[in-house]
């Protein structure tokens, strides 16, 4: 009974752990760049431990806790208690432990929460975070698939990606000259930027080659899905007029998103991968 139980604890206690790591880490990195003791986001006075960990309110300024803090804790609860009861095969098949294919499972999963909710909440893919992710990708690429897939997959990332980059770049000059001749300051914003070229290395790594291609297209495909009709609900309203043409969405989670699916879902989309 006692083993039972502890059994039932290690996933609970992971989810929780993960859920953690993710808000401290899209709470901080951005921020200060480093680890650091989180702020609230309305006053920004230091968070005491104690209530930082049980997303309790400020102690100076009584406001509570982000929507997103909360949804982050209960999904990495979900996604634990998930992956322990259904392991993903891609996993399994590779680690014959099962406690260990649970925790490289989920290990992934909050690398790619990690990223999701900064890019999401900042348009931000920060450099230590890829450099990480690059490691890490490397690591889960040879033992998902081998070395040669995993090397030729993150070089077919950065091919693709990096085409995509200077269309990017191209649409970046085009919006910046059109501020201009409305008499508006042109900003930094760019359609695709540098950390998405270094995420599609990564995810290169951890899909291999052939199948980067197709996760990348997927991913395209969902952020199409997404934006164009928020786009034309945007030019209905006239909230942006013509400009809502020219503004700029993170294509970064719908990547992650794709990777997932890929990775977590194999079956979902196996009619669609490439024998």
């Amino acid at each position: 009974m006692k083993e039972m139980n502890i059994l039932i604890m290690l996933p609970l206690f992971a989810g929780l752990l993960a859920g953690w790591l993710v808000n401290y880490l899209a709470d901080v990195l951005p921020i200060t760049r480093r680890f650091s003791q989180p702020a609230c986001s309305h006053c920004n006075s230091p968070l005491p431990t104690g209530n930082y960990l049980t997303l309790a309110k400020c102690t100076t300024c009584g406001k509570r806790r982000s929507l997103r803090a909360w949804v982050v804790q209960i999904l990495g609860l979900v996604a634990s208690v998930w992956l322990w009861l259904l392991p993903p095969t891609k996993f399994a098949d590779a680690i014959p432990i099962p406690a260990l294919a649970f925790l490289a499972g989920l290990f992934l999963l909050t690398y790619f929460g990690v990223v999701f909710v900064i890019d999401l909440e900042h348009r931000l893919i920060l450099h230590p975070v890829s450099i990480f992710g690059a490691f890490l990708g490397l690591g889960v690429g040879w033992l998902l698939h081998g070395l040669g897939p995993t090397l030729l997959g993150g070089l077919g990332g950065f091919g693709v990606m990096f085409i995509f980059y200077l269309f990017g770049t191209l649409f970046a000059r085009i919006r910046a000259r059109k501020m201009r001749a409305a008499g508006q300051e042109a900003d930094d914003e760019e359609a695709l930027g540098a950390g998405d070229v270094i995420l599609a290395i990564v995810l290169g790594f951890m899909l291999g080659w052939p199948l980067i291609w197709f996760g990348l297209l997927v991913g395209i495909l969902l952020g199409g899905l997404i934006t164009i009709p928020l786009l034309v609900i945007m030019l209905v309203v006239r909230r942006y007029k013509q400009d809502a043409w020219m503004v700029f969405i993170p294509y970064g989670p719908f990547f992650l998103i794709s990777a997932t699916l890929i990775i977590y879902f194999p079956n979902l989309l196996s009619a669609l991968v490439p024998k």
